[in-house]
């Protein structure tokens, strides 16, 4: 009788020997995790100082990692099936649109309200939480143009081409072109005109990642190339247009973005630095630099291993450092060294979705989904950086995972979850493709019999050569 083997207690080590996801990607979400709660407590002292509530945004933090938990383990756990995903996601864009329209024009109605004196970027859930449209927007349209891209590649759009059979007259609407347009250019052109009009560089992401991902779908290149050359003769109209009406007063978005890419700060870091650090001039002088000049101030004072947890300087002059400047706050505590773990992260969960992707074999929403999603994380992060660093103008996006906010939390959660979801199948598909697959030698026991025949000749041959 054959003994069963005993089975191994789990313990800290061995916690995720059960989980078929990518587990490279759960440690690297549970990493970010956790460094948000430590970044967000040490980098709301300005907001202390001023009177606010630190607490309170730390505890708003550690709720938005509870929730963020319990959706990823949704995802996870309770869609075992990618269908269920692509079944929702065909409605992805009309949803985006109806919140977007609700958002740009301050529609009525008793779910949402509008806070005051806001660019038109968010909306109060039922008075109470505030929503960022835009990045609810990012997630849900990766997940629409995956659905659109691998819908479109498998054949199932034949509707206008039957409508075109049926009407010789109008048969240019059964054409590729036409049907790529109504289902999968024209959803992202209206999505990136009314993103446009809150935000310029989140249109320019979204549009960009979803770009990409016809590209990588396999969506012919001039037809990708030429939805691009539309955007962006319509985008230069649209910012002709807003700059003619803020030249007669007031400020607009184009205007603001304009300023930001052209706006060369006449006080340099050297003028700082020849004052004393805690002087009137000193803070005269910070008043006068614009937020990415104290990012770049905060780096600089990293140096290699950074001034520790706490000790952070620009946190008190730098407003909301907890979310559009993050990642300099992290560097000027943790120093060089930690700004290169962070980056770590970003680059492993990079890899990681490479190889997802190539394991999804024929699933082609899998893995425009995956693709889409790793590519909405990672370039948000790396634009983050690039504009802390300085080497880009502020663009308003904050590191995704870490920085405060809590629909932004939750929409990156929710990412998370899809990936590691659709990870859990591909795992799973391999497995039970590797227990169907025919074994390369039948037979083995009769191969193992034959083999312990041809041992035991061999020693009797070795027994009569010795008595000899």
């Amino acid at each position: 009788m054959v003994k069963k083997a005993p089975q191994q207690k789990r313990n800290l080590w061995n916690l995720t020997e059960g989980f078929k996801g990518d587990k490279i990607i759960l440690m690297v979400a549970l990493l970010l995790m956790i460094i948000s709660i430590v970044a967000v407590f040490s980098s709301t002292t300005l907001l202390a100082n001023m009177g606010g509530d630190r607490l309170e945004i730390v505890k708003d933090q550690l709720v938005a990692v509870g929730i963020g938990l319990v959706i990823m383990a949704i995802c996870y756990f309770g869609i075992k099936k990618t269908g269920v995903f692509r079944f929702f996601s065909q409605f992805g864009f009309f949803f985006c649109l109806i919140l977007l329209v609700i958002l740009m024009f301050h529609i009525p109605n008793p779910v949402f309200s509008f806070p005051k004196k806001e660019v038109a970027r968010r909306v109060m859930l039922f008075h109470g939480m505030q929503i960022h449209v835009f990045e609810i927007v990012k997630v849900v349209m990766v997940m629409y143009v995956a659905w659109a891209v691998s819908s479109f590649k498998d054949g199932k759009f034949t509707f206008f081409q039957r409508f075109a059979e049926k009407n010789p007259t109008f048969k240019w609407v059964g054409t590729e072109l036409f049907t790529e347009w109504f289902y999968i250019f024209l959803p992202m052109a209206i999505t990136a005109g009314l993103v446009l009009r809150g935000s310029n560089s989140a249109a320019i992401l979204i549009t960009g990642i979803l770009i990409l991902m016809c590209i990588l779908g396999g969506i012919k290149f001039k037809h990708v190339m030429g939805f691009a050359a539309v955007l962006v003769v319509g985008a230069g109209i649209f910012m002709a247009v807003k700059l003619g009406r803020s030249s007669n007063g007031g400020t607009d978005r184009a205007q603001t973005f304009f300023s930001r890419i052209t706006h060369s700060d006449d006080n340099s870091l050297e003028k700082l630095y020849k004052v004393k650090e805690g002087s009137p001039e000193f803070y005269e002088l910070m008043d006068e630099l614009r937020q990415p000049i104290s990012a770049e101030l905060a780096i600089k004072k990293g140096g290699l291993f950074g001034r520790m947890i706490g000790n952070s300087s620009q946190k008190y002059v730098t407003a909301a450092i907890y979310e559009d400047y993050m990642y300099s706050f992290i560097v000027e505590e943790t120093g060089l060294v930690g700004g290169l773990i962070i980056i770590m992260l970003y680059l492993s969960l990079l890899a990681r979705g490479v190889m997802i992707v190539k394991d999804c074999g024929d699933n082609m929403f899998a893995k425009l989904a995956v693709a889409g999603l790793i590519l909405m994380i990672c370039s948000q992060a790396f634009l983050h950086m690039a504009v802390n660093v300085h080497l880009m103008p502020q663009t308003g996006q904050t590191l995704p995972m870490i920085s405060h906010g809590s629909s932004a939390f939750l929409m990156f959660c929710l990412a998370f979850g899809i990936i590691l979801s659709i990870s859990r199948n591909v795992w799973v598909k391999m497995q039970q493709r590797e227990a169907e697959a025919a074994p390369i030698i039948e037979h083995s026991d009769e191969v193992q019999e034959g083999l312990s025949d041809l041992e035991m000749l061999e020693n009797m041959d070795n027994l009569n050569d010795d008595e000899q």
